[in-house]
């Protein structure tokens, strides 16, 4: 555990996540809505949540914490992230998996029994592949129980023109401006501050052992909420809406 210089990364992380989504904690709060909504209709004994591309763990946090029955679980291939997300959930329970959510059989090692009540994502599924991603919509549809729920919040264009898609990225900035988070870090610049800390050398050498290390990221789908509701149904996922938006910065959910 890297205690203290863990916790200051991830004050750095959130703040810099909210340049991106000026309301993240208010969206943190709609997918903890949903999946206690989730929850109250199935009164699991002990729901499984799954956490996918958790990164430093500030959603999976806050599910354990908010929800200290269930069961609560962070995916992610970057073990430099995870060494961050251990401080993030020290005390609740929840566990982190290292793993690639493109890799054969990460679902069974984590969350292997029976089916899952909920799975929730945040600012993390923009770097899959398309083929990849719908392949990760149809694993989740056979993994989750009838009547659970896909929660992924992220930013994801509108429908209609060049106009639209710019109007709804003004929309959220003009947010950001408002809240005083439009100069805060961008998240090059906390990368290259983050793979270059001296007292996070241990972390990055794990990381340098890892396949992500040398993965060529191509650039963040762009994928419209129409085409992501359409993958979606295409999945099995019965009812696909979205519960909260500002600008092009929302929250979809898909029922099962």
């Amino acid at each position: 555990m890297l205690g203290e210089t863990a916790r200051n990364w991830l004050r750095r992380w959130d703040e810099q996540q909210e340049r991106y989504s000026p309301d993240r904690e208010e969206r943190f709060r709609v997918i903890l809505d949903v999946t206690r909504w989730s929850l109250e209709r199935a009164s699991p004994e002990r729901p499984r949540i799954v956490d996918l591309g958790c990164g430093t763990g500030s959603l999976t946090g806050r599910l354990a914490r908010a929800l200290p029955h269930a069961q609560v679980v962070g995916v992610d291939a970057d073990p430099m992230m995870l060494g961050l997300a251990e401080e993030a959930v020290a005390g609740t329970g929840a566990r982190l998996l290292l793993d690639d959510l493109n890799s054969p059989g990460w679902a069974d090692r984590a969350a292997p029994d029976g089916p899952w009540e909920a799975v929730v994502s945040s600012t993390a599924l923009h770097w899959l592949e398309p083929a990849d991603l719908d392949a990760l919509y149809r694993l989740l549809a056979d993994r989750l129980r009838p009547g659970g729920v896909f929660v992924d919040a992220n930013n994801r264009a509108p429908e209609g023109s060049r106009a639209a898609r710019a109007l709804a990225r003004r929309v959220r900035d003009a947010r950001a401006e408002r809240a005083g988070k439009a100069d805060r870090e961008d998240w090059d610049s906390w990368w290259k501050a983050f793979l270059a800390a001296p007292e996070l050398a241990d972390l990055a050498r794990a990381r340098e052992q890892r396949p992500i290390a040398r993965r060529a990221f191509a650039p963040p789908l762009d994928l419209t909420t129409g085409e992501q509701t359409g993958m979606l149904r295409a999945a099995g996922f019965e009812t696909v809406t979205t519960v909260w938006q500002c600008g092009d910065d929302s929250v979809l959910v898909a029922l099962r």
